[in-house]
């Protein structure tokens, strides 16, 4: 009970936080996909509820994700029609409770750490990056927009760029006013013990504050209304009600939505894939998700999300990071984000639309420094070169393109460094003096591939006339038939041409170059 109530602390703390970093989010995502904006918010509280609840990640949190927009908006306007899109939502969450039934969430386990770590930092850089004209007041393009080319034509430099040009000071004035006070819940002792008012909800309440003043002072700093949280009020009951919108089952036979949902399915399911890994990288208590459920969880949340109007979703890095870097325990943290989406909504609209996007956008600086601060370039950098190389290209990678392509570019180079590792450790070569002349030794690795193949023939073509070679495969369990093909052909037709004696260990006389298999196990 009291290991309950400690969490409960720290996860309402936290499920704060997500709340105050995933509202403007899941606004300016749906406004970006050409979606309702109320869509996004469908999507935030089931993503937050329903996948928080089924779920067994105890720090990954789901709701719509920049990684969409882009298909969502063309998938709107090649389908001409949002509840057509609908269907193909819920086709996409049928999908993926199939997927997890499959167990297909196993590919998971084969994406490199260096990769997930490089993924951290570069989210930790965007955010940055991306916040910094939201910081300014001079934010042309939507929040939740994590893409280097803009939809505004502009990218993620130039954008900076003209805010800096064009900066409103009210802006600037709060968000430097968030900062100050959130480095001091996090540095001084005093507000570090005060669990239940976190330190992001004083900094947003304070930048309310601010900027009211200003507004009661009619001060040029006012922040005007399209940099304040834009959240649909409705006026009755029946506004509420048509927030919602239903899917068109007769679009089931169009072949369109089927590709679009197959789509959804497949982006949406890496995405998440990805996340879960990146929460598990960065979970203190070091806790193991397993990724099926999470795609069975994933499933029926886009599956409901669809049925009411809601944008399609997946778990997602940034209110993930912001969850973990707030102190959250369990997963009640995301299901308490969910329902403060949900209470805030229907009771309180007109206060949360006061929410200056300058003391949000402090919040979202401070978790981009944790996640993309120099200790992390220290650490990496001192694993050596072989893991540092594929972190920074995935984090170069993913800055300038976008997530899905800066992952496939940093896991094509990880797989290289693995591949030239492997090539290194196939087998021992040693030279010693032997009378008459050189007794070179090649010890073959426990196992031994075609991928050393070309290593290995580069040896055997470099050893000198009239010496003797001996191959030792006594410890090898695994040998690729192409190695033992090139073993005997060297012992056949170089080695009589150099008069090198060789000797050849460990694989048995059975195995003569028309009996051996496709590969050779040796006993």
């Amino acid at each position: 009970m009291k290991n309950l109530k400690e969490n409960l602390k720290s996860d309402f703390q936290s499920g704060l936080v997500v709340f105050l970093v995933a509202l403007p989010l899941c606004l300016g995502i749906a406004l970006a996909s050409g979606a309702p904006l109320f869509a996004g918010i469908i999507s935030g509280i089931i993503g937050g509820i329903v996948v928080g609840f089924i779920s067994n990640s105890q720090l990954s949190v789901t709701g719509p994700a920049a990684g969409l927009t882009a298909i969502i908006l063309s998938a709107i306007t090649s389908l001409n029609s949002y509840e057509s899109f609908l269907l193909a939502v819920i086709i996409a969450g049928a999908l993926q409770i199939l997927l997890g039934a499959l167990k297909a969430g196993a590919i998971a386990n084969y994406i490199p750490s260096n990769v997930i770590e490089g993924m951290l930092t570069a989210i930790g850089i965007i955010i940055i990056l991306k916040q910094i004209p939201h910081a300014v007041g001079y934010d042309k393009d939507n929040e939740g927009d994590f893409f280097f080319l803009e939809s505004t034509g502009h990218n993620t430099l130039s954008a900076i760029y003209d805010a800096i040009n064009y900066s409103h000071p009210g802006s600037f004035i709060i968000c430097i006013a968030s900062l100050l006070i959130l480095i001091a819940f996090n540095k001084i002792d005093f507000l570090k013990k005060i669990k239940l008012i976190p330190g992001a909800l004083v900094a947003v309440i304070a930048g309310i504050l601010i900027n009211e003043f200003f507004k009661l002072q009619s001060s040029p700093f006012a922040v005007a209304d399209d940099h304040l949280v834009k959240l649909p009020i409705a006026k009755s009951f029946n506004d509420f009600i048509g927030f919602f919108s239903f899917p068109n089952i007769s679009a089931i036979s169009t072949y369109e939505v089927w590709v679009v949902g197959l789509t959804i399915a497949i982006v949406a399911s890496i995405e998440t894939l990805l996340c879960i890994e990146a929460a598990d990288k960065i979970d203190p208590e070091k806790r193991v998700t397993n990724p099926n459920r999470e795609l069975l969880a994933q499933g029926i949340g886009n599956l409901l999300s669809g049925m009411i109007g809601g944008l399609p979703m997946t778990s997602v890095i940034v209110r993930t990071s912001a969850n973990t870097n707030a102190g959250a325990k369990s997963k009640m943290s995301t299901i308490i984000h969910g329902l403060l989406i949900l209470v805030c909504v229907i009771s309180i609209p007109f206060i949360i639309n006061k929410i200056p996007l300058a003391s949000l956008a402090a919040i979202l600086l401070m978790i981009g420094f944790k996640l993309a601060g120099p200790t992390i370039f220290k650490k990496i950098w001192s694993q050596g070169l072989i893991q540092f190389v594929p972190f920074i290209v995935t984090v170069i990678a993913i800055v300038f393109t976008d997530l899905l392509k800066g992952v496939g570019i940093g896991m094509v180079v990880s797989i290289f460094y693995i591949l030239k590792s492997n090539l290194k450790v196939a087998y021992f070569f040693d030279k010693k003096k032997y009378h008459d002349g050189e007794l070179i030794t090649i010890q073959l690795a426990n196992e031994v591939s075609f991928l050393n193949k070309a290593a290995i023939k580069e040896t055997l073509h470099q050893l000198p006339k009239n010496s003797s070679v001996k191959i030792d495969a006594s410890e090898s369990f695994y040998i690729d038939y192409d190695i033992v093909e090139l073993i005997h052909d060297f012992e056949k037709t170089i080695a009589p041409q150099k008069n090198i004696n060789v000797e050849v260990i460990g694989l048995k006389s059975k195995y003569s170059l028309n009996k051996v298999p496709s590969h050779v196990i040796i006993n």
